[in-house]
């Protein structure tokens, strides 16, 4: 397919197949990013999507995920605790808010939140929702529709599952659950009234094809965002030798992604901190339009501030 047509296709609302988007790859990276960026534009303007997280829950994960340092089959030295002090969780919020943040959220590890501690998760966000206006989420694991109601009573508006990968990349990094364990909880959020984030990472070994297909899978399970984070090889983890990918190689990944789901929000999240300021005013101007500002659960982010002075060089209303 050439680019003209595919961009004219994806501006119309009718996304790029896997095998199409993949033809895209001849073309060089800043016409991908141009034709991604206007598809971007068409559908989602020039406003960023900005988002924000607090760790509420660190450590002692029963799951194998290959590339996570708080899984307890991994030796990584995080600091581990049950649930985090209210009081942490509102600082968070607070300074969030302050900078005007769209969107925060609490994440937990493990398989999913025990009753006693969802209580007090659940008493933290209405708390929460008392000291500003911004949209509260939840990252919490596979959890059960009648859970998921009383995080949306608590005032949760919209639940984050990862896919992490392609459908067929996936048991290569995880045996512990699976991706039809993930879309279940995704189908639930939906069912209860909840917007849905569904994401991955990039860079665990993967190729173009694993991505756009991630792409795919989440645009299929109804998603209205998509956070892409990037690998950050954590010593003491089984990927924590992996190769880093290249700036390039990042900017063509968001660019491609764009064809596949041209309607949804891409946040660019984990990993941001280690890209140039002009790779990332790049992939801002080529297919991506959201953000994770801060902190992130075991890694430091970028400073808030900076980044929306970078938002704001790139074009983007704040």
């Amino acid at each position: 397919m050439d680019l003209s047509t595919a961009m004219e296709t994806a501006m119309a609302g009718i996304p790029l197949s896997v095998d199409d988007a993949l033809s895209l790859t001849a073309f060089t990276t800043d016409d991908l990013c141009d034709a991604a960026d206007a598809i971007r534009r068409r559908y989602t303007g020039d406003t960023i999507h900005t988002c924000s997280i607090v760790n509420a829950r660190s450590g002692r994960c029963s799951e194998d995920c290959k590339w996570c340092a708080q899984s307890r089959y991994h030796t990584t030295g995080i600091n581990e605790y049950e649930y985090i002090p209210e009081s942490d969780m509102l600082a968070a919020y607070d300074h969030s808010n302050g900078l005007g943040v769209q969107r925060f959220a609490l994440v937990t590890s493990g398989r999913r939140v025990p009753p006693a501690h969802m209580e007090r998760f659940c008493s933290m966000l209405k708390e929460a929702a008392k000291h500003g206006n911004m949209k509260l989420c939840a990252s919490m694991g596979l959890l059960d529709e009648k859970q998921l109601q009383q995080l949306k009573e608590a005032g949760v508006t919209r639940y984050h599952c990862n896919l992490e990968t392609s459908p067929a990349y996936f048991p290569k990094l995880c045996s512990t659950h699976t991706q039809a364990d993930k879309l279940e909880t995704i189908a639930a959020a939906r069912r209860v009234g909840m917007e849905v984030c569904v994401g991955g990472i990039i860079g665990m070994g993967e190729g173009m094809r694993e991505r756009l297909e991630l792409a795919e899978a989440a645009r299929n399970c109804g998603a209205d965002a998509l956070p892409l984070n990037v690998l950050t090889p954590i010593p003491g983890t089984p990927l924590g030798n992996t190769p880093l990918l290249s700036e390039e190689e990042i900017v063509r990944t968001v660019a491609l992604m764009r064809f596949v789901i041209p309607k949804l929000t891409i946040h660019f999240a984990g990993g941001r901190s280690r890209l140039s300021r002009s790779s990332t005013v790049r992939m801002l101007r080529g297919g991506a339009n959201g953000a994770m500002v801060g902190n992130l659960l075991t890694t430091a982010g970028n400073v808030p501030e900076q980044d929306f002075e970078l938002f704001a060089d790139a074009g983007y209303s704040i």
